[in-house]
Formats: C-alpha cells, sequence, structure tokens
C-alpha cells in the first residue's frame, strides 16, 4: 500500500489547512505565557449510539457523560472510523478513512513507521503523551507498539483479541510485561493509570487517549456460560428483572461513567480543567455478542443495525467535546465529520501541523461554534464476511452490502432509520456515489477485494 508520503487526498472539499490557533480569528492562547490545552480522549468499545442518557437511553445510568453533554458540544452526526475497532482505531490515529487506512479489519497487522499518528504530531509539538487501554495497532515488538508510534507513555492490551478479557494475567507497560493482582478489573487498572498520568503530568501540556474496553464482551466466557458481560458487580442494577447478562452490561457502563466523573473532578483540583479539552466517543456501534441483546437497552436508537454493519447503527457514535471557555456549554451540533478528522482538529488545537495528504480536516471551527469547511463525502469499507462500501454525502447515504449487490440508497434527513431505499428514485445520486465509491479508495494487498460469503 503506498505511503503516507504517496497517498492523495480524495474529494475533501478543503487542502491542508492552516493552523487556526495561529491566526488572529482562531487565537486559542491568550498570551504567549498561557500553556497550550491539554488534549483527553476517552473512547468506549462498542457502545452504541443510545446507550447514554444524553443520547436518549432511559434504563442505563450514565449522569457523569450526561453532564460532559450539558458543559459541552453533543454532536447527532458523528461517525467512527469503522464498524470493528482496529480500523476504527487506525482512522483516529492516523487520519485516512478505510479507503487509505494501513489497517481495514479486525487483522493483526501493525501500522508502519510511514504511518504518522496523532501523538507523534502531538509529541514532536511538545506534548508528553499517553495511552492507556486497548491499542490493537501493532503487536509485541513490531513497529507499530505504541512505544515506537510517538507515546511516552503506555499500559494495556495491544492485541484486540486480548482485550477480550477483563481479569487478564498479564498486561503491558510500555515494553515490559505487567502482571496484574489476581482478580484486577483491567478497567479498574486503566482508571488508575489515567488518573496517575494526568496527575504526572499537570505541569506540562499532555494528550492522553484514554481507551477503555467497556463495554465490549468476552466473547469465549459468552460461548461457554451465555454471559460474556464481565464486571466486578452488577450494582446498581442487582435488583433489576433483567436478564444478568444485560445487568452486567448497564453495570458496566455505569461503571465507566463513574470513573469518568472521577477523572473530570481530579482535572478540576489540579486547576486543569478549563485548559484541558475532553473529547468523548465509542470505536463503533453496539455489539450482539457475548449473549448480550443490544435490542434490550434499545443501543442503537433510532438507527438501523448495529456493530459490523456499514447502516447507521454500526458507524454512527456518540460524541461529546466539552472546554470550558471555548465551547458552548449545552451545545447541540448537527455537523458531519469522523474519526479520521481527529488528527487534524488536535493538532490545530495544539498550534502546530499535521502531514499533507490526510483524509481528515479539522473541526474546531466547529467546536468553537464558527463556520465549518466540510467532507464532500465520508467513506468507509468493510472486509470482513466479503466487501462491503458506505458513503456519507449531505443527507444522502448510500450502502452497498456486497459486490453482487446494488448500491442502496437513503435520505438520513427524512429517513435517519435507513428504512427505505429510494435509489431507484434518485438514479442521478446513485450514480455519483457509485463514482464515489470507485475512486475513494487503493486496493491493499492485506485486504484485497472479495465477494461477501
Amino acid at each position: 500500500m503506498e505511503s503516507i508520503s504517496r497517498r492523495k487526498f480524495f474529494k475533501n472539499s478543503m487542502s491542508t489547512v492552516a493552523v487556526l490557533s495561529l491566526s488572529p480569528k482562531f487565537n486559542i492562547l491568550k498570551n504567549a505565557q498561557q500553556r497550550r490545552p491539554n488534549i483527553l480522549f476517552i473512547l468506549a468499545d462498542d457502545l452504541g449510539y443510545g446507550d447514554l442518557g444524553c443520547y436518549g437511553q432511559e434504563r442505563i445510568k450514565t449522569p457523569n457523560i450526561d453532564k460532559l453533554a450539558d458543559e459541552g458540544m453533543r454532536f447527532t452526526d458523528c461517525y467512527a472510523g469503522s464498524t470493528v475497532c482496529a480500523p476504527s482505531r487506525c482512522c483516529l490515529m492516523t487520519g485516512f478513512h478505510t479507503g487509505h487506512a494501513r489497517i481495514r479489519g479486525n487483522a493483526r497487522l501493525p501500522i508502519l513507521p510511514e504511518d504518522v499518528t496523532v501523538a507523534e504530531v502531538l509529541r514532536d509539538a511538545g506534548y508528553t503523551t499517553g495511552i492507556v487501554g486497548k491499542w490493537g495497532l501493532g503487536e509485541p515488538e513490531s513497529v507499530g507498539i505504541p512505544n515506537r508510534k510517538g507515546f511516552d507513555y503506555w499500559f494495556g492490551y495491544l492485541n484486540q483479541r486480548h482485550a477480550h478479557n477483563y481479569y487478564p494475567s498479564v498486561l503491558w507497560q510500555n515494553t515490559e510485561l505487567y502482571f496484574p493482582e489476581i482478580g484486577e478489573y483491567s478497567h479498574d487498572l486503566f482508571t488508575r493509570e489515567g488518573i496517575n498520568f494526568i496527575k504526572n503530568n499537570k505541569d506540562n501540556p499532555f494528550f492522553l487517549y484514554l481507551a477503555y474496553t467497556i463495554p465490549h464482551a468476552n466473547n469465549e466466557l459468552g460461548r461457554a456460560k451465555g454471559n460474556g458481560m464481565e464486571v466486578p458487580s452488577d450494582e446498581p442494577y442487582s435488583n433489576e428483572s433483567w436478564p444478568q447478562v444485560e445487568k452486567n452490561t448497564a453495570a458496566m457502563v455505569t461503571r465507566m461513567d463513574n470513573d469518568i466523573g472521577k477523572i473530570m473532578t481530579l482535572l478540576k483540583e489540579l486547576g486543569l480543567d478549563e485548559n484541558t479539552i475532553v473529547f468523548f466517543s465509542s470505536d463503533n456501534g453496539p455489539h450482539e455478542e457475548g449473549g448480550h441483546d443490544h435490542n434490550f437497552f434499545d443501543s442503537n436508537g433510532a438507527l438501523r443495525g448495529f456493530k459490523r454493519d456499514l447502516y447507521d447503527g454500526g458507524i454512527r457514535v456518540p460524541m461529546i467535546v466539552r472546554w470550558p471557555g471555548h465551547i458552548k456549554a449545552g451545545a447541540v451540533s448537527e455537523q458531519v465529520w469522523a474519526f479520521w478528522d481527529f488528527p487534524a482538529t488536535a493538532a490545530e488545537i495544539a498550534g502546530t501541523k499535521t502531514p499533507a495528504g490526510l483524509d481528515g480536516i479539522s473541526v474546531l471551527p466547529a467546536l468553537l461554534g464558527r463556520k465549518q469547511n466540510v467532507h464532500e463525502y465520508l467513506y468507509w469499507e468493510f472486509h470482513e464476511r466479503g466487501f462491503t462500501q458506505a458513503v456519507r454525502r449531505g443527507n444522502w447515504k448510500g450502502v452497498r452490502p456486497g459486490l453482487d449487490k446494488p448500491i442502496e440508497l437513503y435520505d438520513l434527513r427524512t429517513d435517519i432509520g435507513e428504512k427505505n431505499n429510494i435509489a431507484e428514485k434518485h438514479l442521478d445520486i446513485v450514480r455519483r456515489i457509485e463514482e464515489i465509491l470507485k475512486n475513494a479508495r487503493t486496493d491493499s494487498k492485506d485486504f484485497p477485494i472479495r465477494a461477501r460469503k
């Protein structure tokens, strides 16, 4: 596959953007002595669009995440990089969509030295960089491990399959093995490490990527016992008349919410609250694994599909961004953007530049409530069970569910659930989407096009 230096910038409505924070219009720093803002990206794993109170959830308690939305901006039309974890995280880290990204499926492949990550960009700009949780972009001793991709500190699971086990016998701490005590819950360790990273770097600008594994299932446990949703306690749902697997699911999400509350409290105690921009999202749509039924909590809300679908239920995700004094509290935005926009956005917040030719653009203007340049389209492809593709162009959504299948067309403005295929009524739009499906990608030897099984 082509290296970054040779990749082309396909069909975005703007080329490499200027560093907005260096212009008077977008001056983030009030004076030369003011410290650059910290950047904290919290990522849930398989959390659905409808799993949070601020997105309509009525049974799972998420007061701290809901407070983030009350104090920041909640996006209604933000998209993950993919419908499964590894490619989605690759898009988030490198700024390419899955038509150009190194990793386009859950294969044990590393990103390469030429795949510049947002952590490398921010570290070069003077940030201390850390990742805690789940990586999925490089196996042990490969060129893709976090410490070789711009992160000063790393703690967690390298491999997404290993990350299914919430009571692991071993984790990674930088390039050394870390052995948890028997019965230690990995999510709790991640919260501890995230808190320690913030404390240890309170006096200098930092970027922390806190990649939680909740509420992903332990698939092997689910197959063996019918309940793969691992959690130390099902509180506060112990007395609910729900299936045990759903009590556990809700308890996992609320446990994560409680820990996010601890982190936000810490930022205030350290005096970092107003100088830290916090992103919260999920790597893809809700799962139906480990015995969990995504319909039980209506985890995809009004959207169609779930994890491994390219309908919006598989790729449209919660996105909340909070930055007191910069982002308007309680704002709701319909701005359409995706994970591959994060590197450019983070770079502009930090006052530095990203590599040329990314698929992503900065959404800093949207965060600040100002006029935002937009993509001509967003593109996805997925390679499990065969080759599928999707495009969002304005309010039009095109889906090709297989090589031998016709393109489906939906108007998301009136049909958020993608129930009414109107392709035959808009052949001109279908033809334009078909052109995008052909031209928005480059071939990958690691992810060849195959018919759906």
